[in-house]
């Protein structure tokens, strides 16, 4: 920029006192002081213009770039529902074509035989264990009959004193 120092100063100060006047001289600073204010903010504005747009530029940029990302996120994910989606009627498919070869009511029958033993197998209360050596209850008696069977009668007419 302008390199002014002291000297340079006072020098413009005395020819401006001597081209001005004395009397004048206080107005023309005070409008030089206005007028070098105004083109500061001027030149702030202009500053600041330019950088908001250069700002505004940069988000336009990066708006665009996620737009596209959020385009292809969205493309990969229905490409990958469609293939899912074309996997699971193949499969589905096949899964039909192979029940309607083997659905027979003989191999059905079979199935629900197999489904209640295992079902039977897994909540009851007796463990493997007892179960392979002794083989399955005859028997089922309900836990509050058990408790009934087991259960310690009181002897009438004694007491403990």
């Amino acid at each position: 920029m302008i390199d002014l120092g002291i000297s340079k100063l006072a020098l413009i100060g005395v020819v401006a006192l001597i081209v001005i006047g004395p009397e004048k001289l206080p107005k023309v600073a005070r409008m030089a002081g206005t007028l070098l204010g105004r083109a500061q903010r001027y030149i702030n504005e202009v500053k600041s213009e330019v950088s908001r747009e250069i700002e505004l530029e940069e988000l336009r940029k990066m708006q665009k770039d996620v737009q596209e990302a959020a385009q292809n996120v969205e493309q990969s994910i229905h490409q990958t529902w469609s293939e899912t989606e074309n996997e699971l009627r193949n499969i589905g498919q096949e899964t039909d074509s192979a029940l309607l070869h083997t659905a027979t009511p003989e191999h059905l029958a079979i199935k629900a035989k197999n489904f209640r033993r295992k079902k039977l197998a897994r909540s009851s209360a007796i463990p493997a264990w007892y179960k392979n050596r002794h083989g399955q209850r005859q028997k089922i008696t309900s836990g509050s009959a058990r408790m009934a069977r087991h259960r310690v009668t009181a002897r009438s007419g004694s007491s403990f004193f």
